[in-house]
């Protein structure tokens, strides 16, 4: 890659160096990094056999089952012998249906030990889906050759609507026409083995992850060796606390994601650490799995998404045993997917302080799923949104799009494409080779890039909620539309940042005078506050709820009083609403949205009469 002048950007440069509308950072160059992901399961096998790799808990009394590094290897040879003796290969990869699991890893890890892709699967495509669509999309796009579940009962109705006569099945538990993976794992491993491992080359297929599908069907993004192994030399640089001793983790985040099942399982191999699966979540109920967890294995570095830090909090104020246990080996923390509210990062510094004597460091990033963790912070810092510099041998690329600074992506860690659709490869990778994320950013300082760059938003209208959830925006406000008809023009989506939906509501003045008949005030702002407009919208905004995810359901509406202008741009000519910028120019109205109580008279919750004057 050249910038303008001709050089390459090894070296942070103050943005005035450069194109007006173009800034280059580089994070320098990567150290050393694996030809494959297996080849430091090899080593630690070898140098710290009988040191725990992976731990579960399993059975009613939830007792701990472990996987030493000794253990694995032999356990990863045998498994991959059976791999290559079902035909399981790069066309016919290696599907994995079921969440986090000691057996799960066992199995991905003998796939990429001999160079077949390794396919984790979201277990709700199987397990929440009625028509089994994106799981029907996956297993068509991707022609697995084997499928793996942990328990063939639960997962019944999905094997039988992707049934394949050349697809093997095979389950922890079997229960009907599923092989046992105890069998595959008694396999004697032969040179067949050692002859496929030495062909694996960096730029083989690892693993195949598919993004969100908020915008479609999901896309199978293309994760090599190179990408992952990289990826973890990058952060091994970036991270000086993992050289010290060896990781220790308790984490629960999914594997077919890129953080958990790249960043945090990737860093357990390659810095021959220990994970802990926290088969816990960030919810009411899971939250205390989570907990029983981190009373008993004190971690060195935890991660979680924000809202799993909020739960956390909660039971760390009262909790004299979990306070210690958990800050008792801790080096860092980390967390990513959504914004960390102010009052969550308070308290955990104050837990800290009583723990230890100091707040312990929060870190945080950015990646993707065609990039890994691409961004990283290197010490604590409490500016809002901050992502930190590139790591080491990432390039990033900031275009000027509208007003915004589009950020694309080249290095190591970055995916060569998505499988099977060439076209779509060509259209995320600008004509430098440039992967072009969608995301926005701005330095901290333009005078000193070195300090760091803030995410500043999806270019797109999308964002994600405190849990990490994505909202896609364009398909939800046509829902509310069609179900708020005939009295709305337009719903405005809030709630980035946020546990929770709200909406603004563009009003239909002439439906809703029509609506009101004789009674209608003539005025939008006698509207907004209208008792009986209240009541039509509170009952509306019940049934709305009604069997819909946190990422479709808003919980509360405010009516706006006063017109959007074409002028300030926040209605294009054509009418349609820009989502982004009145979101932006609203946020005090946002705050009168969620206040507790509502303070607004305009603010509306699902039946329940509102004080309208």
């Amino acid at each position: 890659m050249s910038s303008p002048s001709g050089n390459r950007p090894d070296e942070p440069r103050s943005v005035n160096d450069v194109s007006p509308q173009t800034h280059w950072l580089f994070g320098g160059e990567v150290s050393e990094y694996p030809r494959c992901v297996t080849q430091r399961l090899v080593h630690w096998a070898s140098e710290t056999p009988s040191r725990t790799f992976l731990a579960e808990r399993e059975g009613a009394q939830r007792a701990w089952r472990t996987l030493t590094f000794g253990e694995a290897m032999p356990c990863v040879a045998r498994l991959a012998q059976a791999l290559l003796d079902h035909g399981v290969s790069v066309e016919r990869p290696l599907m994995v249906l079921s969440g986090n699991g000691i057996d799960h890893a066992l199995l991905a890890c003998a796939a990429m030990h001999v160079g077949i892709p390794y396919v984790p699967v979201s277990p709700s495509y199987a397990l929440l889906s009625e028509d089994f669509a994106k799981l029907r999309h996956a297993v068509e796009l991707v022609t697995p050759g084997m499928v793996f579940v942990d328990d063939e009962a639960r997962f019944e109705a999905a094997l039988a609507a992707i049934g394949d006569a050349r697809m093997t099945c095979v389950a922890t538990l079997p229960s009907q026409w599923a092989l046992a993976l105890e069998t595959l794992a008694a396999t004697p491993a032969r040179a067949e083995v050692d002859e496929a491992h030495a062909g694996v080359t960096a730029d083989s297929i690892a693993k195949l992850l598919f993004t969100s599908g908020s915008t479609g069907m999901p896309k199978a993004v293309i994760n090599t060796h190179r990408m992952l192994c990289s990826n973890q030399a990058m952060l091994a640089q970036r991270l000086a606390f993992l050289s010290r001793r060896k990781p220790v983790l308790v984490d629960w985040l999914p594997w077919h994601h890129t953080f958990g099942g790249n960043t945090i399982l990737g860093m357990t191999i390659h810095n021959g650490g220990s994970l802990y699966i926290d088969d816990g979540n960030p919810t009411a109920e899971g939250v205390r799995r989570t907990v029983a967890n981190l009373r008993e294995i004190s971690p060195t570095f935890y991660c979680n998404v924000p809202k799993g830090f909020e739960s956390l909090v909660e039971h760390l104020r009262d909790d004299d045993a979990l306070r210690t246990s958990f800050f008792r080996d801790l080096e860092m923390m980390h967390f990513g997917g959504a914004v960390l509210p102010v009052h969550v990062r308070d308290a955990l510094d104050a837990f800290g302080e009583q723990a230890l004597g100091h707040p312990v460091p929060m870190l945080t990033g950015l990646g993707s799923t065609e990039a890994c963790l691409a961004f990283c912070t290197e010490e604590a810092s409490g500016t809002p949104g901050l992502i930190g510099r590139p790591v080491p041998g990432m390039s990033l690329k900031l275009v000027a799009t509208d007003d915004k600074w589009e950020a694309r992506l080249k290095g190591l860690n970055v995916t060569p494409g998505y499988w099977r659709d060439a076209q779509r490869t060509a259209e995320a990778f600008d004509d430098e080779g440039y992967y072009c994320t969608g995301d926005a950013m701005r330095f901290v300082d333009p005078d000193r890039p070195e300090r760091g760059l803030i995410f500043d938003g999806r270019l797109s209208e999308n964002f994600k909620l405190v849990t990490g959830t994505w909202v896609n925006v364009g398909i939800l406000r046509l829902r509310l539309i069609e179900h708020f008809a005939p009295l709305v023009q337009d719903v405005v989506v809030v709630g980035e940042g946020r546990d929770a939906l709200a909406g603004f509501v563009v009003l239909n003045v002439p439906a809703c005078r029509q609506h009101l008949g004789d009674a209608a005030p003539s005025s939008l702002d006698a509207l907004a506050h209208d008792g009986t407009l209240h009541q039509w919208f509170a009952q509306r905004l019940a049934t709305h709820r009604q069997g819909q995810s946190s990422s479709m359901r808003l919980e509360r509406l405010l009516l706006l009083d006063r017109p959007l202008s074409v002028d300030r741009g926040e209605l294009t000519d054509k009418g349609s609403v820009n989502q982004r910028l009145v979101r932006e120019r609203y946020t005090e109205l946002a705050e009168y949205l969620y206040a507790e109580p509502p303070r607004d008279a305009r603010v509306i919750l699902p039946c329940q009469r509102t004080s309208a004057r």
